[in-house]
């Protein structure tokens, strides 16, 4: 009998590619959660994959006894029950990086468009405005400070994107890096109230958890230059988002770019949508049509790998704790 892989579907990435990405020799069932074949599915099934963190409950244990791997195709699994995952024993592992370069994309992306007033332009042109009432006060990337928070695999590809802009790159981290490692990367350590204070631009690249939850509150946006930007590509509780409102309101920090929010989807009367200094994106910094063949790659190359009796990769660290 073919080990069974289950695929949770996702309106991200198409049946067909699923198909076509498969490894030959296993019995492939894409599901989805709740649907009258869902139990069914997991029943026999050796290795889930998808979009699947909010699934790891204990509940999924006792539906999948026979479970060898749940390879999630996100980098981020926040809403995982960590607790329920070490109880079940099975190796839970992310995506390995493979949105990582669409991210770090997208975090320029709001950088240049924060940077340049890009809503606001468009805006006023399409209105027939030309420039509004006034010529806006536009800057460029060349020359400023970036400040990392998180220089994972996301963090450090776009330091290497901003310094292709001329960019001076400090990060702060936890992990701090060895000092060749960051002369390889040309970045340098800042503490992180430090960082804050020298930063033209903040861009956030930390997992959601107990320790990052609230990481950028009041206190610490009152560090940041009346003319700093924040760009958050990372999880929207990482910042304080009432506070954040505040402190764009007030002309306390210059704008940001987000593609997270506190709440996803955001509600309607989010008082974000009502100001003009800030660029919003609807989570989709991840999701591109690279980097979910990426995704499926990654995932199915570590599906083969418990197969062959190797060990996974990419597991995440708190299984261990």
């Amino acid at each position: 009998m073919k080990p069974r892989i289950v695929v949770v579907t996702q309106s991200m990435v198409d049946e067909a590619v699923i198909q076509e990405m498969a490894p030959d020799g296993f019995d492939l069932r894409i599901a989805k959660p709740g649907g009258a074949d869902w139990k069914e599915a997991m029943g026999g099934a050796e290795y889930l994959v998808g979009f699947v963190d909010m699934l790891v409950k204990d509940e999924l244990y006792a539906i999948a006894p026979k479970l060898k791997l749940i390879q999630v195709l996100s980098a981020g699994y926040d809403r995982a029950d960590i607790a329920a995952a070490r109880r079940g024993g099975v190796p839970f592992a992310n995506n390995g990086g493979a949105n990582s370069t669409a991210v770090s994309e997208h975090a320029v992306l709001l950088m240049l468009a924060v940077s340049r007033q890009l809503i606001r332009q468009h805006a006023n042109v399409a209105a027939g405005r030309w420039r509004g009432n006034q010529t806006p006060r536009l800057y460029e990337l060349r020359g400023r400070t970036l400040g990392i928070v998180g220089l994972g695999t996301i963090g450090k590809k776009t330091a290497r994107l901003a310094q292709a802009f001329g960019m001076t790159v400090h990060y702060y981290d936890i992990a701090r890096l060895r000092e060749e490692t960051e002369d390889a990367l040309n970045v340098r350590f800042r503490l992180y109230r430090e960082l804050l204070r020298t930063s033209d631009i903040v861009s956030l690249h930390v997992p959601l958890n107990a320790s990052t939850k609230g990481l950028l509150g009041e206190a610490e946006l009152a560090l940041m230059k009346p003319t700093a930007f924040l760009i958050n590509t990372s999880r929207g509780p990482v910042v304080d988002e009432a506070a954040l409102y505040r402190a764009l309101s007030s002309g306390q920090i210059a704008g940001a770019g987000l593609d997270v929010f506190d709440q996803e989807p955001p509600p309607p009367d989010n008082p974000l949508f009502n100001l003009d200094n800030v660029v919003l994106t609807a989570h989709m910094a991840g999701p591109t049509q690279d980097s979910n063949i990426a995704r499926l790659r990654n995932a199915f190359d570590n599906v083969q790998r418990v197969a062959r009796g190797e060990a996974p990769l990419w597991v995440i660290p708190e299984l261990n704790e």
